[in-house]
């Protein structure tokens, strides 16, 4: 018998939530994309405005959903909905937004109970094109919120990068249970 467990993927607009999910879904992913209003914030066609929704099974056959949630702040109060139940969550971060290291201070904001129990990924992308700020910086930033979490360097286009996202946070959620 099989188990269903979910993994919710958060972050800014753009930062690959949508991508992450393609990546590693073994279903067509199903999403709410809808045209991008927002273009002077983010210069994309469509974006998420509910979820985002994959699948996953892992070598036990546990089956892991894999949840996206919407980018922009006006739809936070889905973040919580979504995550409610989850395993952890994967924190996407576009390091080449303006200020980085704020968008993490809001998501660790609204999910603080998920860093503060070590169930929560930090995958920054666009890391080759916008080398700073670096790996060591989100984790100073993580110390100063004394928070030890760990942060990776992805691609969210290349699936061994997701699927190690994916690990991470369940090697921590054995090493915590």
């Amino acid at each position: 018998m099989t188990t269903a467990r979910k993994i919710v993927f958060a972050g800014s607009m753009g930062a690959g939530k949508t991508t992450s999910i393609a990546a590693l879904s073994e279903i067509p992913p199903v999403t709410t994309e809808a045209v991008n209003h927002d273009r002077a914030l983010f210069d994309k066609d469509t974006t998420t405005v509910a979820l985002d929704y994959g699948e996953f099974t892992l070598d036990d056959g546990s089956r892991i959903q894999l949840i996206g949630t919407p980018g922009q702040l006006r739809f936070d109060f889905m973040w919580r909905v979504l995550a409610n139940g989850a395993l952890g969550v994967i924190l996407l971060v576009d390091n080449s937004r303006p200020a980085p290291l704020d968008d993490v201070r809001e998501y660790l904001r609204h999910f603080r109970d998920f860093a503060e129990g070590a169930r929560l990924v930090i995958g920054v992308g666009r890391t080759e094109s916008h080398p700073q700020p670096t790996v060591d910086a989100y984790a100073d930033l993580l110390a100063g919120e004394a928070l030890l979490l760990p942060v990776l360097s992805v691609d969210v286009r290349r699936r061994d990068d997701v699927l190690m996202m994916v690990h991470v946070l369940l090697s921590q959620l054995e090493a915590c249970a």
